[in-house]
């Protein structure tokens, strides 16, 4: 008839926004150098102002301290940090304490605080867990070397976690996360030294390879680092790594999975040691380098870790129980 119209068909409709983030005040914090360029942010953003959601977005620029990028954090609703580990942790320390729930956008090369938290790949299916609004409250880690401090969420350590780190930087572009392999399999014969170690102010000394001051417990594909490690407990696990190499981990993965799927007590057991802390400093007898989630930092031992209980809240589809191994 004269004068109609045709209405459109489903697949030419606009999009309807989401109640769910409709109106919602999102600060988008994102690092252009993490990854390899293949982020899918530009895809979740879209989705995001479809979504009729109000997105601030900021990039972050060289020698421009977090702190700036999250000081108007309270007059928005949600926080994503969308970069590699070193990029979400450092502004989850920036965001901490100030109650604005945190969504560890995986756009890095291992993306290890997102593989905690169980967090989905695609675009789509993060604007979901950013709608759903489910968190979990966690500790973060404070490091403190020579009056200076940072955050971490995953882990820090200093020895031969740092060392493979180090020796990865120059393949990531190449290999993605099998870069951390092939440097795993360099480490066969790491320097060895005597670590002087303040446990909640109880002395301790060993000789090994390292220390890892662990938050949250679970490295690629959720594999525990070890049992026991917990995000929400208050407290870090402290990982001694005895004399031999990396590889030597191997068989501690294979009890941390045994242990999970309740196969039994350990197989493997002289490997490595853990303790519990809330505050740890340790100090070498040779300077190692330090490295805090997955960025090899110019400092090196001694340093300081203390627990930040309850710090900041997570967006996360999972329980807070899914994240202890």
């Amino acid at each position: 008839m004269t004068g109609q119209t045709t209405p459109p068909t489903t697949a030419e409709a606009a999009p309807a926004p989401d109640p769910r983030l409709q109106g919602k005040r999102v600060l988008v914090v994102f690092n252009p150098k993490s990854g390899q360029g293949e982020s899918t942010l530009p895809d979740f953003l879209t989705l995001l102002d479809t979504a009729g959601a109000h997105v601030t977005r900021r990039e972050l620029q060289p020698d421009t301290p977090m702190s700036e990028y999250v000081a108007d954090l309270a007059s928005h609703d949600l926080l994503v940090g969308a970069g590699g580990d070193g990029t979400v942790s450092s502004l989850a320390y920036a965001a901490r304490y100030k109650d604005v729930p945190l969504l560890a956008y995986p756009a890095g090369t291992a993306n290890l605080i997102a593989q905690n938290l169980d967090l989905p790949r695609d675009a789509a299916a993060l604007a979901e867990v950013l709608a759903d609004a489910h968190t979990v409250r966690v500790d973060l880690g404070e490091v403190e070397v020579k009056g200076e401090k940072s955050g971490f969420a995953m882990l820090a350590g200093a020895g031969a976690d740092a060392a493979m780190i180090r020796d990865s930087e120059d393949l990531k572009e190449r290999f993605g996360a099998m870069a951390y392999v092939m440097s795993a399999m360099k480490q066969l014969n790491p320097k060895k030294t005597t670590f002087n170690l303040l446990i909640d102010g109880e002395a301790r000394t060993f000789e090994g390879i390292g220390v890892m001051v662990a938050n949250f417990g679970m490295a690629n594909y959720r594999l525990p680092i070890t049992s026991d490690i917990s995000p929400s407990d208050g407290r870090f696990t402290v990982v001694l790594l005895k004399a031999g190499n990396i590889l030597r981990l191997l068989p501690n993965l294979i009890d941390s999975v045994r242990g999970k799927l309740g196969l039994g007590d350990p197989m493997f057991s002289g490997n490595l040691e853990t303790l519990e802390a809330k505050t740890v400093t340790v100090e070498a007898e040779e300077p190692f380098p330090l490295q805090y989630d997955g960025e090899l930092h110019v400092e090196t031992t001694p340093f300081t870790a203390r627990i930040l209980p309850g710090a900041i809240r997570f967006l996360t589809p999972i329980k807070k129980t899914d994240l202890d191994t």
